[in-house]
């Protein structure tokens, strides 16, 4: 059972962070700088949404699946972490597309790990 202290944003909501990187084609499906982003940010005190995360509970089949499952979580959320190489990710840039067409802050991890304090 983990506690989490929710940070808030300047009006007062929580704020709910979903990561976005490359996936595809990386080893391990990059599956270690989602966890390392999401541990870091969970010690802050965010809510955090991890599309690794999300593979153990919710497999799919295929990549466009995997984007439908994704943007489901995704727009239960407030904002959007980014790791690095998230530029040449397909999926990313959609995930990105998407979190400002629907007013999200986006953001580097580390600007957001500097942001809060726990």
């Amino acid at each position: 059972l983990a506690v989490v202290v929710d940070n808030r944003d300047g009006t007062g909501a929580i704020v709910k962070i979903y990561i976005s990187g490359p996936m595809s084609n990386m080893p391990n499906n990059n599956v270690p700088a989602f966890n390392k982003a999401t541990k870091a940010l969970r010690k802050k005190g965010y809510r955090v949404i991890n599309p690794a995360e999300l593979d153990k509970g919710e497999p799919c089949r295929s990549w466009e699946d995997c984007l439908r499952r994704d943007i489901r979580h995704l727009t239960n959320c407030t904002d959007i972490a980014t790791l690095p190489g998230w530029k040449k990710s397909r999926g990313a840039n959609l995930e990105i597309y998407i979190g400002r067409a629907l007013s999200f802050a986006v953001h580097p991890v580390g600007y957001y790990l500097k942001r809060r304090k726990k």
